[in-house]
């Protein structure tokens, strides 16, 4: 992995090349590299680093050529170098090869092709496969299409994939399993990608490719089969996406752009969701089985990162209102655990991409167990999307930084909204207090720029610890998950270790760690926790911890103990999550600034994780 882009056409491959692995930068990579064909012959160029490297790599070569593929790549098998990197190419030199994935069986294969007088260059599974793919097509005499379809049918593990043939230089062909891939289509030309981001600015029609599919394009149209040569339906979408969102605009980075765009997003997540009287939540994503979530003897919520916090959120909002009994599973140990699942059980899937691989591999496991399968997901299209039997869009619009910030409070919007209405149906909730937590909810988009006058504060306060080794994280019922957010974002951008935990479990070990250099944030909003949480910080202060407090507005108890208070406004406890999370996400943005991190590419992370 990482990302992938590709190019069939008239006009010169190497500039939409370039400019598509700058728009998959985002995902996160260590090396990059294109290969560009021209008249039967191929340039090859990658290296270590980022896109502009690659570029430093090219400048003064040759670029010729309207036929092209490139690659970010984010290391599994080798180190990240150059020769690593992708493309990778034959060692006939008949084939080159993107890929996104993993090939399990690589190891049984290569031994294989060892033994048939090929060797390697790479540690990678990659250059694996583009000789296995050249090994069938030199000794069996088939053609190229052939030989990936056999090639495909002998791995095993997840692949998204674009080939050049050598000696069919006027062809793309793309396969995947369990990797993203789309084609978009335009006149006379194709351009292929990981995901949507690289095509938006030249097509708004996409052809998205499902496991197992292989597709030939050319300039003259696309062929699309499955692996064992069976013809399949072209199925053309529109994209709903526009160059602009890509922009940073007047922000120094995504990550702060796409924080502040939350009082949009989250509105936009609930817009035409809710009737013009205000009195009734509509999901037309999931109307037609909403009797049957009602009666669910059980909800399982599966989701692997930042989507995982958001379904405790849910957990919480089910239980409370719906009083319907829930588990949240990490989608990752669900798989794998042999769960019991039943008929009557209703399974959510939550992942901003809608292409995390865990995710993806526990709900086909659920779906096979006949559970009702429900997807809360952010992009149109995507896989998880396509597996549910019925879901929600969170409609959160591109999420760039690989921090995950609005794609967080638009899942928990919408689990908000679901708990809600499943409550109400199931006759837990009364109109009045449907409607004034409908009320509350329209208020969010407010309120949270009303956080955000207050980013000057959040910023002096960041700056204290900039220092900091560790961190702890402290929160309770609706608020628990949210510390556990708090700390994922500090670790993972600033790389400052960080723990949430249930305030309660404190002393149940943590509170060991607590001395004066030991920052502890504490998530202290009215709600029916109060006391106990002021009790918890008079206990770190009694051990000379640092507290970073947010509080409800007009707080003066928590004021007084804390060393720091960030004040939100008041709201129902169900919906404090969406509110506290994001002076969390502030501090977390500006010490990783102030401490020169990458806040938009931190190190080793990926945006979305398509493979184990």
């Amino acid at each position: 992995m990482c990302g992938i882009v590709g190019y069939i056409g008239t006009r010169t491959a190497y500039p939409i090349l370039i400019k598509g692995l700058q728009r998959l930068e985002y995902r996160g990579y260590d090396s990059a590299g294109i290969a560009l064909m021209d008249n039967g012959n191929a340039s090859l160029y990658k290296c270590k680093g980022k896109v502009r490297d690659l570029e430093n790599l090219v400048s003064g070569q040759n670029i010729a050529g309207t036929i092209g593929i490139g690659h970010t790549r984010w290391a599994t098998h080798g180190l990240p170098n150059d020769v690593n990197a992708h493309p990778h190419k034959s060692m006939n030199g008949k084939f080159i090869l993107v890929h996104n994935g993993i090939i399990e069986n690589y190891a049984s294969i290569k031994k294989m092709l060892t033994k048939n007088g090929y060797k390697f260059q790479s540690e990678t599974d990659t250059e694996v496969l583009v000789n296995l793919i050249e090994n069938i097509y030199l000794e069996e005499k088939v053609s190229a299409e052939t030989a990936v379809q056999t090639a495909l049918r002998m791995v095993v593990g997840a692949y998204g994939i674009v080939v050049i043939c050598l000696d069919e230089p006027d062809k793309l062909i793309a396969s995947r399993k369990s990797s993203p891939l789309v084609i978009g289509c335009g006149e006379g030309e194709y351009f292929l990608a990981s995901d949507a981001t690289p095509i938006t600015e030249y097509t708004d029609r996409v052809l998205y490719l499902n496991d197992e599919e292989i597709a030939v394009v050319s300039t003259n149209g696309i062929s699309l089969k499955n692996l064992n040569n069976e013809a399949k339906e072209l199925v053309i979408s529109r994209l709903n996406l526009s160059i602009e969102s890509f922009d940073k605009g007047n922000f120094p980075h995504y990550m702060l752009k796409e924080i502040h765009e939350q009082s949009t997003t989250i509105a936009d997540s609930f817009r035409g969701r809710i009737n013009n009287d205000m009195t009734q939540i509509m999901l037309g994503g999931i109307n037609e089985v909403i009797p049957r979530i009602a009666k669910a003897k059980r909800i399982v919520i599966v989701a692997c990162g930042t989507s995982y916090h958001a379904g405790l959120v849910g957990e919480y909002l089910f239980e409370t209102f719906a009083r319907q009994q829930v588990e949240v599973e990490y989608a990752s140990e669900f798989r794998y655990r042999d769960p019991i699942i039943e008929e009557d059980d209703v399974v959510i899937a939550i992942s901003q991409s809608g292409e995390t691989a865990d995710t993806l591999a526990a709900i086909r496991m659920a779906k096979e167990k006949g559970a009702l399968i429900l997807g809360i997901c952010n992009v149109v299209g995507s896989s998880i999307a396509r597996e549910t039997h019925a879901g929600v869009y969170t409609h959160a619009g591109p999420e760039i930084g690989v921090a995950s910030t609005k794609a967080f409070t638009a899942q928990v919007i919408i689990l908000t909204m679901m708990a809600y209405l499943i409550g109400k149906r199931r006759g837990f909730i009364s109109d009045e207090t449907y409607h004034s937590l409908i009320e509350q909810v329209l208020e969010i988009p407010d309120k949270i720029k009303e956080i955000l006058k207050d980013e000057d504060h959040i910023k002096e306060i960041s700056q204290k610890y900039v220092e900091a080794t560790n961190a702890i994280y402290l929160g309770r019922g609706f608020l628990y998950p949210v510390a556990l957010e708090g700390a994922l974002k500090l670790k993972e951008i600033s790389y400052i270790h960080a723990e949430g935990y249930p305030a309660a479990e404190m002393k149940h070990g943590p509170i060991a760690l607590i001395d004066d250099k030991m920052p502890v944030f504490v998530l202290g909003t009215k709600d029916k926790y109060y006391e106990k949480i002021v009790s918890n910080i008079q206990e770190v202060k009694a051990r000379k911890g640092k507290v970073i407090a947010v509080v409800t507005q007009g707080d003066t108890t928590i004021k007084h103990l804390a060393d720091d208070v960030i004040e939100i406004p008041e709201i129902d406890e169900s919906l404090s999550p969406i509110l506290s999370v994001i002076p969390l996400q502030l501090i977390s943005y500006y010490i990783a600034v102030m401490r020169g991190c990458n806040v938009d590419q931190p190190r080793n992370l990926a945006k979305s994780v398509t493979v184990e």
